[in-house]
């Protein structure tokens, strides 16, 4: 499944909630179903800059492919972020870094965060897509 489809399935899985509260209830149930980043990688060096609250990120490439894990403190971030991961986990770094992650504003969620929330998860994405980078630029060499 493409990015893209991820994102169209998520998109479509919202649209079935007519309020917000529903759908912060949905965002906190993804959270629970988060692939947990290991233990050894809940360092301050994974931790996303820029989040209110704290956010580990893992990224590792496995048969070109980059798989993210995470982990947050914070039940509504930590279902930010498994959206985030079951969006972009499993691809090509080309792939991620060129992503337009239009699902955040079709689902309304610019809308509806704290700006503070909404910073985390723009953190988040921009830590996910400098990774791609960087594993792609590994492939290159």
């Amino acid at each position: 499944m493409s990015i893209e489809e991820r994102q169209q399935e998520i998109i479509s899985e919202f649209s079935m909630f007519s309020d917000w509260m529903q759908k912060y209830e949905y965002i906190i149930e993804l959270g629970k179903e988060l692939p947990l980043i290991e233990t050894q990688y809940k360092t301050d060096d994974n931790l996303i800059k820029g989040c209110q609250s704290r956010v580990w990120l893992h990224a590792e490439m496995i048969e070109n492919t980059i798989k993210f894990s995470a982990d947050s403190d914070a039940i509504i971030t930590k279902g930010l972020v498994a959206l985030v991961v079951r969006v972009l986990s499993d691809e090509q770094p080309q792939a991620i870094a060129e992503s337009n992650l239009h699902f955040v504003n079709d689902i309304g969620l610019n809308e509806h965060l704290s700006q503070t929330r909404s910073n985390g998860l723009a953190s988040m994405i921009k830590q996910m897509k400098m990774y791609a980078v960087a594993y792609a630029l590994k492939i290159k060499h």
